[in-house]
C-alpha cells in the first residue's frame, strides 16, 4: 500500500509541533518562575501598583502555557491514529482535534501548529474550516476558547496571585489578611512536620544501607537526594486553580 504524501508530512510536522509545544511550556514556565521572584521582590520595596501590572504578563503567560498543554494532547492524539486520517472526510473522532488547531494555530506562535492547519485546510477542504472560523463554539471546547481571549485578567485575580506570590516568597501585600497569615503558618507547621517525617525514615533507611553502600564502589552509589523546590511547585498548583474560577 502506497504511503500518502500529505500523510507522510502531517506526521513529520505533527512530531515536530509536539517537541516545540513542550519547550516553549519549559521556557514559559522558567520565564514566569524569574517573573514571581521579581514581584516578590517589589512587594518586598512597597512597589505594589507595579507589582499589580506585572503581574497581569505573568498571568497571561501561565494561560498561555495552558493553552499550549491542550493543543500537544490534540497533537498526540493525531499522531496516534494518524491512519485514520487518510480519507478525504475527517473521521468524526478526530473532528475537535482537527477543528481545534485550525482555529487556534493562527492564535499561537507556534509555525508548525500553522503549517498543520495548512495541510488539513488542504486535506479537508476551505468549507470544513471556515465551519470553525465561523462557529468556533460549536468545535471547540470553552475552556480552550477562554484561552484564546485577550481580555485583561479580573482585579480579583490579579489579587489572588499577588496573595499567593507573597506568602510563597514571606513577601509584604496590603491585601494579605489575617486569615491568609493563618493559613501560611499551618502549610509551613504541615511542611515542616512532612519534612521531619521524611528525614526519620531516610535517617532509618540510611542505617540499614550504610553497610551495604561501604562496600560498593562509588560509580554504584546512587547520587544524593535532591529538595524539589515545593514552595514554588504548590504555587504553581494554586495558580491553577484560581484561573479555574
Amino acid at each position: 500500500m502506497a504511503i500518502n504524501p500529505m500523510n507522510s508530512r502531517l506526521k513529520a510536522q505533527l512530531k515536530m509541533a509536539i517537541n516545540r509545544l513542550r519547550l516553549v511550556q519549559e521556557k514559559e514556565t522558567a520565564l514566569a518562575k524569574e517573573s514571581r521572584r521579581g514581584l516578590a521582590q517589589l512587594l518586598t520595596d512597597s512597589k505594589e501598583q507595579s507589582a499589580r501590572i506585572r503581574v497581569e504578563n505573568v498571568i497571561r503567560s501561565d494561560i498561555y502555557v495552558e493553552l499550549l498543554e491542550m493543543l500537544e494532547l490534540y497533537c498526540e492524539l493525531l499522531l496516534a491514529r494518524i491512519g485514520m486520517l487518510e480519507s478525504r472526510e475527517c473521521d468524526p473522532g478526530l473532528e475537535e482535534a482537527v477543528k481545534t488547531i485550525i482555529y487556534a494555530a493562527p492564535r499561537t506562535e507556534i509555525k508548525e501548529l500553522t503549517v498543520i492547519r495548512e495541510i488539513f485546510v488542504a486535506k479537508f477542504g476551505k468549507e470544513f474550516a471556515l465551519e470553525v472560523i465561523e462557529h468556533p463554539a460549536q468545535y471547540v471546547q470553552e475552556k480552550i476558547l477562554k484561552r484564546l481571549r485577550v481580555d485583561p485578567p479580573s482585579e480579583e485575580l490579579v489579587t489572588l496571585y499577588l496573595k499567593e506570590i507573597a506568602k510563597a516568597y514571606h513577601a509584604p501585600f496590603s491585601q494579605l489578611t489575617e486569615e491568609d497569615l493563618k493559613e501560611e503558618e499551618k502549610e509551613e507547621e504541615d511542611d515542616n512536620e512532612e519534612e521531619e517525617d521524611n528525614e526519620k525514615g531516610d535517617n532509618e533507611k540510611e542505617g540499614k544501607k550504610k553497610k551495604e553502600k561501604s562496600v560498593l564502589p562509588l560509580a554504584a552509589r546512587a547520587p544524593p537526594h535532591k529538595k524539589v523546590d515545593k514552595d514554588l511547585d504548590d504555587l504553581q498548583k494554586r495558580f491553577d486553580a484560581l484561573r479555574k474560577h
